[in-house]
């Protein structure tokens, strides 16, 4: 239990109680899916909203959290609803902000409580002994309430705005790169090729396992492909290196290939490099052909992922490509001005929706930051 010294406020008109006595929580109804029916009324879930039923359980504005399953998102809820057996939601906000609550809840460690009274998930007991530190005045809990939902505001906007630049990108990207749509001052027809025609080498990394080092030359795996990922990488040494380069020798304009596990993704190297890779990746020489910012591009589509996809071996585990059918891979070749056209044209688009990424990751520091701030008392609004 909290004390009375505890109980007094470190700032005028914030006090430390315990969840419980801030708020109560409840679990959820069972919802079959054979018992729902359409209606106007959200179903949510540890994860999130899922579908609609014609009766509320509980009324909005209200606050869910997961019990089982996805631990740890917290959802606010403005309309009636209907909680999931799998959640826990605010029964009783006790006079409080509900989206103060709801803000407050995002603070917790839900994960560090699952299991702690010997059951699998989180038990609501356990959460009401929380200590929390609250304003006790509801206008300084609706003012951080609502400089924190414009925080998030903003970061739902920029991420609709990624999700729609993302598709656009993926229209002009099918448009451009299948021939359906041509770029203004082209009309050479294209000529068919294969990955094997139009690069100068396609070659596997090494078959055996190096030894790791703490500091040496990066050694490239399928990992840092698909996570997009070159800094984090595991190291081999010099003596290593040099032996392997000898048969696969990364250079930059280069593309890897995902060739085993994941199958397809690529990345073309556009930094200077000094690096290894495994046989999990195959590596893409593109020559006098083909401009490989081209090439990379034309790896993206979809026509390329099922061309790649057609090719591997299903059954095998984990799935995998023979380099000799990666070479048999169809590629489109335009002239090399309208190569460099398009691939200018699809870089730009990339190229924004980086700055868009950025953008969106310092928003989300920044609500983090105002949480830090708002949440402690440490910023008062009021």
């Amino acid at each position: 239990m909290v004390s009375a010294a505890q109980r007094k406020s470190k700032t005028d008109g914030w006090c430390r109680l315990l969840l419980g006595e801030v708020l109560t929580l409840q679990r959820g109804f069972d919802l079959p899916h054979r018992m729902r029916r359409t209606g106007q009324y959200r179903i949510v879930t540890s994860s999130g909203r899922e579908g609609y039923h014609n009766v509320a359980m509980a009324s909005g504005p209200g606050v869910v959290t997961g019990r089982y399953g996805t631990i740890g998102q917290v959802f606010y809820v403005e309309e009636d609803f209907w909680p999931l057996n799998t959640t826990l939601y605010v029964r009783d906000f006790k006079g409080n902000s509900a989206r103060f609550c709801a803000y407050l809840l995002e603070t917790i460690d839900f994960k560090s409580h699952s299991g702690k009274s010997g059951v699998p998930g989180v038990n609501r007991n356990d959460l009401h002994e929380i200590p929390v530190y609250v304003p006790t005045a509801l206008n300084e809990q609706e003012a951080i309430a609502q400089a924190l939902s414009d925080a998030d505001a903003l970061i739902g906007s920029l991420e609709t705005l990624i999700t729609k630049k993302r598709a656009i990108k993926q229209g002009v990207t099918q448009d451009l790169l299948s021939g359906r749509k041509r770029l203004p001052g082209f009309s050479e027809k294209w000529i068919e090729s294969t990955l094997g025609d139009v690069c100068l080498e396609i070659v596997d990394g090494t078959h055996f396992t190096p030894k790791y080092v703490h500091t040496g030359f990066p050694f490239y795996s399928v990992e840092n492909v698909t996570a997009d990922d070159f800094t984090n990488t595991k190291f081999i040494s010099a003596d290593e290196h040099k032996i392997l380069t000898r048969r696969c020798n990364p250079q930059k304009g280069d593309i890897l290939l995902t060739r085993i596990g994941a199958i397809g993704d690529t990345k073309l190297i556009d930094w200077d490099v000094d690096a290894s890779i495994y046989v999990s990746l195959a590596l893409l020489k593109s020559g006098t052909r083909v401009n490989p910012r081209y090439l990379h591009a034309y790896t993206k589509s979809r026509k390329f992922r099922k061309d790649i996809e057609d090719r591997s071996l299903l059954n095998a585990s984990p799935r995998k490509i023979n380099m000799g059918d990666i070479s048999k891979v169809p590629v489109p070749v335009p002239s090399q001005q309208e190569q460099e056209a398009i691939a200018d044209i699809l870089e730009s688009m990339d190229h924004e929706l980086v700055l868009l990424a950025e953008k969106l990751a310092k928003a989300r520091q920044l609500k983090q930051g105002m949480m830090r701030e708002l949440l402690t008392g440490r910023v008062r609004l009021v």
